[in-house]
């Protein structure tokens, strides 16, 4: 038994040594020293991912979050006080959607060599050239400000370079949202450009005091670098001035979940007239304590963002949006040919196009229910467009997503 300990002492120093050896720092500039030092904290275990991550399991109260001045003396919410009304029969419902379907088989890469054992979480380690791949050390899991702004009033504003294909409601209240999106490997033209799939809970305008929760799959070779498909979260106070990042990027959001990775790969991804492969987001406002939560899938609850790290998502959210982003830097004078969700325009339909099926929001009665007056809108349909439907397993859907460039779209 003496041994056994040793040896996991040893194996814990081992994976601390990994993190700050002399050998890293004296070849890192030390302000990327520090940046690494303060993202990647002591691990109980490492695992070593097939993708070539390391994923360090931290015990939950030595997370990143606490590092935040107004969670320093924070009570740790364990479980969220309640459940969107309706959730666990959709759940239900939904899983017998088609039989092509294999929504029960999603899994992260990293399970493949161990877990995290409770008590902890699950941590993707940044490496140097994550951190030096950013425009600036401090802006490394940061991005800038490009919404989908759908009225029409307001296009002006709308940052040059980003495209969405998106599915949106406004005018209520909203306290969540949720979705199952089928899951791709979208191929990316440049490593500056990504594409990702998303739920978007926004409250206030898109100037500067927006207020965006944002949770999806993403593949963005520029923040991880490689193309593999993964599980994302964003968050911003400020529209993205100042506050929030991807993941565990930046103090802000408490996991609680053992077993989920954020920005740890997912696998398997939908293939092209083939197996389709989907995941359940759901963002929720727990009216009694104030926090948003969200869950991944039928039974994880991830962990929350605490409310005070929002000013206009106090109550509620006045926009729901749902659906595809990209970025087209057009550095050869063209049209991005990096592909959002499948690749394929909708009207190609299921197997081959990308959806988002069963989009609900959550009202101030804490039910789920499905949305009214769904818009949809996209910068230029010819490159990604969005089609929406209704039926009685999958209710309010949309396919959605396209080549990017292409005879119509040059």
């Amino acid at each position: 038994m003496a041994a056994a300990a040793g040896g996991w002492k040893t194996m814990i120093a081992l994976c601390f040594l990994v993190l700050v050896s002399p050998s890293l720092q004296s070849q890192t500039p030390r302000h990327v020293r520090n940046h690494l030092k303060k993202l990647n904290k002591r691990p109980v275990k490492s695992i070593k991912s097939p993708d070539g991550d390391v994923i360090d399991c931290v015990p939950v109260e030595k997370q990143l979050a606490f590092d935040h001045p107004l969670l320093l003396n924070h009570k740790i919410q364990m479980k969220p006080t309640v459940h969107p009304q309706g959730l666990f029969e959709d759940i239900k419902a939904a899983t017998s959607s088609s039989p092509d379907l294999k929504t029960g088989s999603i899994k992260q890469l990293w399970h493949k060599n161990g877990r995290c054992p409770q008590g902890t979480i699950p941590v993707r380690r940044a490496t140097i050239g994550d951190v030096m791949r950013a425009d600036k050390v401090e802006h490394y899991g940061m991005k800038k400000k490009h919404l989908p702004r759908p009225l029409s009033a307001d296009l002006g504003f709308i940052q040059t370079g980003h495209e969405h294909a998106i599915a949106y409601v406004e005018g209520g209240k909203y306290y969540g949202a949720k979705a199952t999106m089928n899951v791709w490997k979208p191929q990316i033209q440049d490593t500056n450009e990504f594409s990702l799939s998303q739920i978007w809970v926004l409250g206030g305008t898109f100037d500067l005091d927006l207020n965006s929760i944002e949770a999806g799959w993403q593949v963005s070779p520029d923040l991880y670098g490689d193309n593999n498909t993964r599980l994302f979260t964003y968050w911003t106070g400020d529209t993205y001035q100042a506050t929030g990042c991807y993941n565990l990027l930046c103090s802000g959001f408490v996991q609680l979940n053992s077993d989920i990775a954020l920005g740890a790969s997912i696998y398997p991804v939908s293939n092209y007239d083939d197996s389709q492969y989907d995941i359940s987001i759901l963002i929720w406002k727990d009216q009694s304590e104030g926090h948003w939560w969200m869950q991944f899938g039928a039974d994880h609850v991830i962990g929350y963002w605490p409310s005070f790290l929002f000013s206009l998502l106090t109550d509620s959210a006045s926009m729901i949006e749902w659906g595809g982003e990209v970025v087209n830097s057009a550095a050869d004078g063209q049209h991005t040919t990096t592909q959002m969700g499948s690749g394929h325009f909708p009207n190609e339909g299921f197997g081959k196009a990308s959806y988002f099926r069963n989009i609900q929001v959550v009202d101030e009665s804490n039910n789920l229910r499905n949305p009214k007056d769904v818009g949809t809108y996209t910068e230029k349909s010819n490159c990604y467009s969005v089609q929406t439907g209704n039926n009685g397993k999958w209710g309010s859907y949309f396919y959605y997503g396209g080549p990017g460039r292409n005879p119509d779209c040059p």
